[in-house]
Parts: structure tokens; sequence; C-alpha cells
């Protein structure tokens, strides 16, 4: 969607436009031997600021250059520029469409905006190559920036790769759209630094100018950090690209510094502080890349088998090392837990070496008196007490959940639900034996509960199946039917959904105290989010209601919205329920006085 076409929607719609920005989180991590590099380009033809020509491309390019040895394994687009957004773009011809958005802002005036897509598949595709960003305009929108010297606009491609030649590194990526000036305060999590040679830290920044450079400091962990003679320690973002040398990315930055002396081993999280006197910057994309030696343990429950008629559970399970740079060790813990209770255990056999995994079983007995439909929880690197022995890349992803039923003699057949409709949406009444138009029975053998203990008991049944109200909705219903020498359990759903409007064909708003708006039955306390369109026969929209706005032939838009009473004759409307089990509803209405 161009840039134009989306102001007009949100001048249509009353969409409001963020003025907030978004932290800066970690996004994705990566254990291996990984490195990145990145490539980009500017829109803009100078850097912005007063004097300069009020112009801006709609397409620029760069190249890539990996070496042989450096398969990619992830492609990160970000684009940015001033304005609400342009989210569709393309990519050397390919139509790109924002996965992710996000928005900063000086003013109510002065709004910017980021986009993210997913490339990977594009770029292992093409491979080395230049890529060309275009269809990307902001030239309709970028007049009232200039004068301020906040007209840009700009793309760039985080390619991360993998090379057997590196260290076995941990690589964070973490986005957002966080801004100066004054200063700005960035803490990065999830990190695990073991070893702290040529540590870096990378990033993607817009709307950074070169010629400002009033008190403007970058800071890791309380240390200045600069990388000359690109990134002098007082000018840290100025239209450079550091992986390429490029001094003319006019009003972005690709940057990356080497921090091995400002991180130490040990650390868990680093502190980013960037301070800018004058010059407003945008942080969109950091990158750390640290060496690391750590396994990481997954869990996956494979299925189950129930014994019947008791409560033992064999449990089949695999025990991950993926996205690891060192080996799981054997005996590693594994905790299986039901409400918080633990109620299982077992280990690892063997050590498991990077990216490979181990397959085993265990019996766990269900406590007595749990509900037949149960959920269990599977922790690894848990030693019974909800906590870990082993350091990991990810200290975050050892759980799982395996839902289990057991087997309670007879099985639990589900019935189709009755549905009926209901003004209010609550209660109904129902002939619970219209469930039952599958089976062959008679009606003598057939009880029905609303709870499973009392079809077991048999005790509490419904005395009055024909006739019988929910107590909410959705309720569930047990059946037995009883067939020697046992019995079958059903069991179905009793639901309730909103009924249908009963919209009238005419109304005449004549101030008569009878039928003077257009009243449609059992809509205004029901769909109360629903919308109303009012046409007149030459298609234009004459009246938009809610459930706040009634219509009494008033128009109330187009050229004629004046308040006025529209003539006698047929008018077509479009009402929108909003309810997820309505499709919107069409017709005419004839107004007559």
């Amino acid at each position: 969607m161009k840039q134009i076409q989306y102001i007009m929607i949100l001048l249509l719609f009353g969409v409001s436009i963020p003025l907030f920005a978004q932290d800066v989180t970690l996004f994705q991590q990566f254990n291996g031997r990984y490195d990145y590099t990145a490539i980009g380009n500017t829109l803009n033809v100078f850097e912005n600021g007063p004097g300069t020509p009020c112009t801006i491309q709609s397409s620029s390019s760069a190249s890539l250059n990996l070496l042989t040895n450096q398969n990619i394994v992830a492609a990160y687009l970000y684009w940015a520029g001033s304005g609400t957004g342009d989210f569709n773009i393309l990519l050397n011809g390919e139509a790109i469409t924002a996965e992710r958005t996000f928005s900063d802002a000086l003013d109510e005036n002065r709004i910017f905006f980021a986009a993210f897509a997913n490339i990977t598949e594009v770029i292992i595709s093409q491979g080395n190559s230049n890529y060309t960003v275009s269809d990307f305009d902001l030239s309709s929108i970028i007049s009232p920036y200039c004068p301020t010297g906040t007209n840009f606009g700009g793309w760039a491609i985080t390619i991360i790769y993998e090379d057997q030649n590196l260290p076995l590194n941990q690589l964070n990526v973490y986005d957002g759209l966080q801004s100066v000036p004054t200063i700005l305060n960035i803490t990065l999590d999830n990190l695990n630094v073991l070893d702290n040679e040529d540590a870096k830290i990378g990033f993607i920044a817009w709307e950074g100018d070169r010629s400002i450079a009033v008190n403007e400091q970058l800071t890791i962990n309380d240390n200045v950090i600069s990388n000359l003679p690109l990134n002098p320690a007082n000018n840290a973002f100025n239209g450079t690209n550091s992986f390429t040398g490029a001094t003319d990315l006019y009003n972005m930055d690709i940057d990356v510094y080497n921090i091995q002396d400002n991180i130490s081993i040990g650390d868990t999280s680093a502190s980013i502080t960037l301070t800018s006197g004058q010059d407003f910057v945008m942080i969109n994309n950091i990158i750390t890349v640290l060496n690391s030696q750590l396994p990481d343990a997954t869990l996956i429950i494979d299925g189950n088998i129930v014994k019947c008629g008791n409560n033992s559970v064999e449990l089949f399970y695999t025990v991950n090392n993926f996205n690891s740079t060192a080996i799981l060790p054997a005996n590693t813990p594994i905790a299986f837990y039901l409400d918080g209770l633990l109620i299982g255990q077992s280990q690892t056999v063997n050590d498991i070496q990077i990216n490979e995994s181990e397959s085993n079983s265990t019996i766990i007995t269900i406590p007595e008196g749990t509900d037949s439909d149960l959920t269990i929880v599977g922790i690894v690197d848990d030693d019974g007490t909800m906590n870990g022995t082993i350091t990991e890349t990810n200290e975050d992803n050892n759980i799982t959940f395996e839902d289990v039923e057991l087997l309670i003699i007879p099985d639990i057949i589900e019935l189709p639900e009755l549905i009926e409709c209901n003004e209010g949406f609550e209660i109904s009444t129902f002939n619970l034996f219209e469930a039952l138009e599958s089976l062959d029975y008679n009606e003598e053998d057939v009880s029905f509960f609303t709870e499973l203990d009392d079809l077991e008991n048999q005790s509490n049944e419904i005395l009055i199946p024909t006739n019988y109200n929910n107590v909410s909705a959705p309720d569930v219903i047990y059946v037995r039917l009883s067939s020697p020498p046992c019995y079958e359990v059903y069991q179905f759903n009793l639901n309730i959904e909103n009924c249908p409007p009963t919209i009238p064909n005419g109304f005449s708003p004549n101030d008569d105290n009878a039928n003077d708006w257009f009243n449609i039955q059992g809509l205004y306390d029901i769909f109360t989010e629903h919308e109303l369109l009012i046409f007149n026969r030459y298609g234009d929209l004459i009246f938009k209601g809610n459930n706040d706005k009634l219509w009494s032939g008033v128009v109330n838009k187009g050229i004629n919205a004046n308040g006025n009473i529209v003539p006698v004759g047929t008018y077509y409307y479009v009402l929108n329920l909003n309810d997820p089990n309505f499709e919107s509803i069409v017709g005419w209405v004839y107004v007559n006085y």
C-alpha cells in the first residue's frame, strides 16, 4: 500500500497514529558458528537539513558479497522513513509486505515508521547479488518534514550466516524503535558471556546526521565506544556502513563495534546509552555476537499410552540439544508435574551432542481423584524443585505440555452440540433427546446428567429432558444409555447463539411517535458493536450509524450531510453485525411520511 492510500484510510476510519516508540527487545537468538553482515542504502540524495533539495528517491541498491564458506541462515529486511508508513515495497522486483511494523514521533506532525520482513528465502535463492529496493515511495508526504531536516527513507538487510571456521558464538538479534534526543537507555538481556574475545555489537539506526554532533555519544556498560575512522566517539551516527566502509548512507547507519574490552565474562545483560544534544536518532536493530559454549536442552513429549482402567501413563519423550554450542551432559534431570505437583522424574542417559537428540520413555502414576482429562507439564533440566542444574544458552525453553485423557470404562463418546437462538445470549430451552438423533435407543434406557460423577452414581438425574434450561453457555450434558451387561456414556454441549435481528421493510420519520425510526428488533441490545450503512439509489453513502447513532431518516454522510430528512423512497442498507457467527446483511428499506 502506498503512502497516500494509507493516509486516506486513516482519515476515513479515524485510526489513531501511535506516538510512542517500541522498546528494543530480543527478537531471535542463534547459537553456533554464526556471524552476520549487513547491507542497505538510503533513499536520500543528500543529507537532510535546511538548504538541501527536498527530494527523495523511490529506490536504491546495495551489493551482497559473502565468502563461499559463509552459508546464509537468516536474512531480515528493515526499512524506515518519514510518515506513517509504506509497508509494501519491492526487493529485486519481488513484492515484500511488512510482517511487523514500528512507529515513533517527535510530535504529532513529525511521525516516523519502520518495518520488518523475513526475506531468508529470497537471499538464499539469489545469494551474492545486487539488491534493489524499489516502489518505496515517500515523495508525496516528505515535504512537511524538510524544513526541520527530518525527511528520510532507507533500508537495510541483516544477514546471519554460518561459517565452520568461526568459534561457537551466541548471536542475538534485538529490534524495536527507540529514539533520542536527549538520552536513550537500552538494556540487552539474554546474554551469556563466557568469553569476550572478539565480542561485537552492531546497530541499524535511522535519521542520524553527520553534520550534527552535539554531545552525540554511544556507550556500552558506561564505556564510550567508537569505530575509527568511520564512527568517532563524538559522532556515532553519521551515515556510514562499517561492513562496506560506505560514508554516504545519508540519514541512516549500519554500524558494528568491537566491545571485547567493554563486556565481561559472566555478564547476562548489557546496558547501552545513547546521548544526543540535537540530532534525532532512532535505533531499530541491535545485534550482539559473543563467544559461547553452552548446551540448550529442550523437551518434546512424543505421545503417551494410558493403561486402561488405572492411573498409569507411559510418556514417550525426546530431549534435544539444538541451538547449542556445547554437549548436553548425561544425567540431565527431567521432571513431570500435574497442577504443580511433582508426579515423576527421569534423566538423560548419554551425552547429547550439539544438534542431536535422545529419546526415551517413563511411566508415571496420576494421583487418585484426578479428572480424566488432564495436562502433564514436562521440564528438562529440572531437579524436581523447578530448579535447573545446567547453564544453558536459553533458560526459558525447557518446558512442554502433554494433554492426557485417562481411560475410564466406558469411554465417553462425543455427540454434536445442540444450539438454540435466544435474545440476551444467556439461557434457552432444549429438548435433550434431539442430541441423540444418530443413536438407536429406547427412551426408557436413557438418562441425562450435568456431572459425570452423578452419571456414574446415577444421582441428580435431569427429570424433564424435553424441557431443559441450560445454566451456562456452553453447558455440558452427559448421557447414560443402558445396554446390558454394561452402559454407554455420551456427552454433548448446549450452546446459545445470538438470534438474527428482525429488520423492518420501512418506517415513517414524521414525528408522530409511531414507527419514526429504522427500528431493527434484536439488534441494539445484542449486537452492540454493529455498523449500519445507508445508501441512496445512486449508491451514495448517506448515513453511517452504530449502537449510539440510530437512523431516523437524517443524512449524516456525503456532500449533503446537512442533517436534513431524506425524501420518500427506497434506500439500501448494509448491516455489519461484527459477530463471527453472522455475515453482513444487505437489503432495502422504504421511507415514507
